[in-house]
């Protein structure tokens, strides 16, 4: 009779890289309200405690995570020209990051965490808007508005997108059963509305941002 041979047993091999990484599917996956070192643990098939020595809590992962997620913001160079130009490259390339990362990013935004490249971002947002001719109040609520709105309409995109596959039978025989009496113009548009365009309506909104900020600014002198 043979020997029974032992099961090896594999062992992850810890890094932070590692514990980022996977806390950064977990939320994407599950959402910002799953994080939790034991859960991370779990996903990695290690306790908590074994976390410890790469990461220090879960405030220094959501640090890790804020690094790995900005790390591929490509804040464009400050250029001669039109401040327009410039405010479209920054704002797409922050929508870069909120379409591959729209959960993280939320996290990473609500918790206020400090790293450089977001502080870079928010120098040339800032800068940006000084140039249309806004003060320093009314720049940074636009800054703040424009976030919310490029964050806001991913995360939209990605919900619309899971709730339109749960839906059961026919959305748009559910909408014109609303009736054009009560809903008619929602029976009007059910076809488009059942049908987005995110990167339409996102630059759609984009430009309205722009215009709104260039017909409300003053224009911007340097002092002599």
């Amino acid at each position: 009779m043979g020997r029974t041979v032992p099961q090896r047993i594999m062992r992850v091999v810890l890094t932070r890289e590692l514990i980022v990484h996977t806390a950064v599917e977990l939320v994407e996956r599950d959402g910002p309200d799953a994080l939790s070192m034991r859960a991370v643990g779990e996903e990695l098939g290690v306790s908590a405690m074994a976390m410890y020595r790469h990461v220090e809590s879960k405030e220094d992962l959501i640090q890790g995570m804020a690094e790995y997620v900005m790390a591929t913001l490509d804040v464009p160079d400050e250029q001669e020209g039109a401040w327009r130009d410039e405010a479209r490259e920054l704002v797409r390339a922050f929508r870069a990051i909120a379409r591959e990362f729209p959960r993280s990013l939320a996290l990473v935004l609500e918790s206020r965490t400090r790293i450089p490249v977001t502080f870079r971002a928010i120098e040339r947002a800032l800068s940006l808007c000084v140039r249309a001719g806004l003060d320093g109040p009314t720049a940074i609520a636009v800054m703040r508005s424009m976030m919310a709105f490029t964050l806001g309409s991913q995360l939209r995109e990605a919900g619309l997108g899971r709730v339109l596959a749960r839906e059961p039978g026919d959305p748009a025989a559910a909408m014109r059963a609303l009736g054009a009496a009560r809903f008619p113009h929602v029976v009007a548009q059910h076809e488009a509305l059942l049908d987005p365009d995110a990167d339409a309506d996102f630059e759609f909104g984009l430009e309205l941002f722009l215009a709104a900020i260039e017909a409300g600014a003053t224009p911007h002198r340097d002092p002599l």
